[in-house]
Parts: C-alpha cells; sequence; structure tokens
C-alpha cells in the first residue's frame, strides 16, 4: 500500500531538468482527474482557481478550513501525488503556518507552494522553517516549493531583482525549503542565471508566449506550472458562452466541449 512517505518522495524525484515536471493545475476534483488521466505524474493545484471556485479572491482572502477541505477532496480522487498551493500559509503567524501543513499532510498532499508576497525575506524564513518543522514532527518529507515574488511583483529597484530572489532563495533553502519558485519570469537569460545561482530545483511560471518545457529544461529547470492559466480558461468559456446565447441565442462556444459522458465517468469508481 502506497503510503504519504512514499507519495512524497515520488514527488521530490519528480524534478529534473532532464524531464522537468510539468503541472497543469487544478481547482476541483473532475479538473485534478483530467489531469490525472492526461497522463500527469502528480496534480498541483492552483490558488486561485481553488479561491475563485468556493467564491473569494485570491490571495489570503479564502478560510484556511475550506482551502484544506478542497485539498483533501482531491488527493482523495487521484493516486498520483498532490501538491497544495498555499498562498502565504494561511496563518497570521508561523505557528499558523505550522497548523496549516499539518493539516495539509492530513489531507493526504505531500507538496505545498507558499509564498513570501511583499514580506521580508527574514519573516518568510521563519514561515518556511515552521513548515519544515510540522512536517518534520508529522515525519513525511514534504516538498516545500518556496514561492518568489520579486519578479512577479515587480518589487524593488530591476537592476537588484536577480540579486535580492537569489539572495531570498539561499535564506528560504537553509530555513528548509525543498525547491524554489520564481513566476514572472520566462525570458532564457534571466532563467539560466536563476537555475545556475539557486541550489535547488527551480519551477517557473508558463503559459502563452513563454519557452517551451523542454526549452526551459534545457535552461536548468525542473518544473514548470501553468498556475491559474487553465482555470481562467476554463472561465473564460462561460462568459464567451454567456455572452453569445444572451446577445445572439447562439451556442458555437460550446463546440468543443468535452461529452457529458465522459466527464461524469470520471467520477464514477
Amino acid at each position: 500500500m502506497t503510503t504519504t512517505v512514499d507519495l512524497a518522495r515520488r514527488f521530490a524525484a519528480l524534478h529534473t531538468p532532464t524531464a522537468p515536471l510539468a503541472l497543469a493545475n487544478a481547482w476541483d476534483v473532475v479538473s485534478a482527474r483530467l489531469v490525472e488521466a492526461a497522463g500527469a505524474p502528480a496534480v498541483a493545484t492552483t490558488s486561485a482557481g481553488v479561491a475563485w471556485s468556493l467564491g473569494a479572491p485570491d490571495g489570503d482572502a479564502l478560510t484556511r478550513d475550506r482551502a484544506l477541505d478542497l485539498v483533501a477532496r482531491v488527493a482523495a480522487a487521484v493516486s498520483v501525488p498532490v501538491t497544495a498551493d498555499i498562498e502565504g500559509g494561511f496563518g497570521a503567524d508561523p505557528a499558523g503556518v505550522g497548523e496549516t501543513v499539518a493539516g495539509v499532510l492530513a489531507a493526504g498532499a505531500v507538496g505545498i507552494n507558499i509564498e513570501d508576497g511583499t514580506r521580508a525575506a527574514a519573516d518568510h524564513a521563519e514561515r518556511v522553517a515552521a513548515a519544515r518543522a510540522a512536517a518534520d514532527t508529522a515525519g513525511v518529507p514534504l516538498y516545500i516549493n518556496a514561492r518568489i515574488d520579486t519578479f512577479l511583483f515587480g518589487l524593488g529597484e530591476e537592476a537588484d531583482r536577480l540579486d535580492e530572489t537569489l539572495a531570498r532563495a539561499a535564506a528560504y533553502l537553509r530555513a528548509g525549503a525543498t525547491g524554489i519558485f520564481v513566476p514572472g519570469v520566462t525570458d532564457p537569460a534571466t532563467v539560466t542565471e536563476l537555475a545556475k545561482g539557486i541550489d535547488a530545483p527551480l519551477n517557473i511560471l508558463v503559459g502563452p508566449g513563454a519557452p517551451s518545457v523542454a526549452e526551459l529544461g534545457a535552461l536548468g529547470v525542473a518544473r514548470v506550472s501553468l498556475g491559474s492559466w487553465v482555470a481562467s480558461a476554463a472561465y473564460d468559456v462561460v462568459r464567451r458562452a454567456a455572452e453569445e446565447l444572451v446577445a445572439g441565442g447562439t451556442y458555437t462556444a460550446l463546440d468543443a466541449s468535452l461529452p457529458y459522458g465522459e466527464l461524469n465517468a470520471l467520477l464514477k469508481d
């Protein structure tokens, strides 16, 4: 029987530039099962997609209990490892982050994303350390993907951004992070410098216009994520179908819909 520790070790082993882990982030059970059915070796949640589906904006507005309930549903629905985006940690302080991580592990996930946002590096390092301590207490080698938002949010002077990102990465790794996630940058030169300067698997956020998975792997990237792109695309179908129906009384936006029976069958065990 596969244990949580087994899943955690399997998930960590998937991070390699030779064949980067490519994650099409899910936000509910059906999207998670679609990702698994496509052959993905792991499922990652998107904090934005999860929050939107539960009626909350992204950015630490969703309550911990609701987020963990979704993680538990996804983890129970798939057989591959699950990693959960826990935004800033769903806790006001490091102790609160530790409680969240205990809940993530109890829900069946074996990895997390935890973002620094506009927090000071020292403060976020304490939160990463609390996450690691909670995982150690549970006896699970949790994959902690420490997200650095310097490029995504355009923090600090542009000329200093790379050095600041590398300094934060080193601090978070010392605190117990397993990998580093740097969204907001896909240009090959910067990605190459990040991969060279970070002594851990590098995760890059991808989407339209970004280099391919293979190209990023050649630069040293070990993991790529679509983040909220898939959920955004799904909701765009809702908007286009509704606008077409209301304005013109036609239904062409639904031409590419998945068959009812196929989706329904995903939920039949």
